[in-house]
This record gives structure tokens, C-alpha cells and sequence, in this order.
């Protein structure tokens, strides 16, 4: 048996090499498509939760049977910027009402306890140009989350261009993997 293995030829092992770079290669691809996603955060609307340049892992597979949830932190396409992913906190889902009322978040009728926003004040963004133009109390149509990043104060999220779809929201957010000083889940 050991004979047979030293009379391997040279064209049989390029071949097992080849065949297992394209194996990686597509695990990969399949897995970066369906079940993974890994991010860069383009800005520092989710300080202090997340840091600009944080690279952060999001899971693809259960958005295939449930929709995101209040509190989740999820990656989208901007709309204000085709090509970018998007990092905010899901604050409210279909048929939820939200409102802005001095500085706070309502939900439902409900003050959120919202820690991660450091006690930044919530406020509209409708009388910014290009705005939506969204009037509170707001209620989030079906099929969709309204988004909002913890930096309240510097952040254009759905106060700004509205809700984001459920079909647009790309990962769940995981963790944060770099740099080693942010590791952390979310």
C-alpha cells in the first residue's frame, strides 16, 4: 500500500489540490452569501455600542423565518446611499407607533429604556432637508422596522429616510471582531 502511494502521480496531486482550493473556495461563497455576513461600520452613529471602523460578524439564516425584533441591531442597504450597509438598533416593528416627545422614545405609548443612547435626547428629523417628512405619532407600516442608531444625536436613520423594509435588512447583528480592544457581541 505504501508502494501505491509513493507512484502517486504529480498531475493526481495537483489535481487533489485543485479540487480542494474549489471546495474551500465555494464553502466560502456559500457561506459569506447565505449564512454569514462580515461588516465594517461606515460611521459613529451606533457610538458608544459600536466604534467607526468596528468589523462586526451578522447572521443571515434566521431572517429566512423571522423577522428582526425590537432591540435587534441589523445591517441594511442605505437607502441614502446605494452600496453602503447600514449598523442601527430595530426600535420598532410593523403596526407599532412611535412617537418623540421630549427627547424620548415612545413606543406603543410606552418611554423606552434605551441605556446604550447614554441619555442623548431623541428627536425628529423631519425639518432636516430631504427628510421623509415623518409626523409623530408614527406607525410602522407592514412588511417593515423603524431604525435608529444609539448616537441619537448624530445619526440619519428612520427619523430621517423612514422605515426600512424587513426584505432589506441583510444580518442580525452578532459580534464585534475587530479591533481586539472592541470584541464583543451585541
Amino acid at each position: 500500500m505504501a508502494d501505491e502511494d509513493k507512484d502517486q502521480s504529480p498531475a493526481r496531486s495537483l489535481l487533489d489540490v485543485v479540487a480542494t482550493v474549489v471546495v474551500a473556495v465555494l464553502a466560502a461563497f456559500l457561506l459569506r452569501t447565505f449564512v454569514i455576513g462580515v461588516y465594517v461600520v461606515p460611521t459613529g452613529s451606533m457610538l458608544d455600542t459600536i466604534q467607526e471602523g468596528d468589523m462586526l460578524i451578522g447572521e443571515k439564516v434566521t431572517l429566512r423565518w423571522d423577522a428582526p425584533s425590537a432591540g435587534d441591531v441589523v445591517t441594511f442597504d442605505s437607502p441614502l446611499e446605494p452600496g453602503t450597509v447600514l449598523i442601527k438598533r430595530v426600535v420598532a416593528c410593523e403596526g407599532q407607533v412611535v412617537d418623540l416627545r421630549g427627547g424620548v422614545l415612545y413606543v406603543d405609548g410606552v418611554a423606552q429604556d434605551e441605556p446604550y443612547t447614554e441619555g442623548k435626547p431623541t428627536e425628529s428629523l423631519s425639518s432636516l432637508q430631504g427628510s421623509a417628512q415623518i409626523q409623530y405619532p408614527y406607525t410602522v407600516p407592514d412588511g417593515c422596522v423603524f431604525c435608529m442608531g444609539d448616537n441619537r444625536t448624530n445619526s440619519l436613520d428612520s427619523r430621517y429616510f423612514g422605515p426600512v423594509s424587513v426584505d432589506a435588512v441583510s444580518s442580525k447583528g452578532l459580534f464585534i471582531y475587530w479591533p481586539l480592544t472592541d470584541v464583543g457581541s451585541l
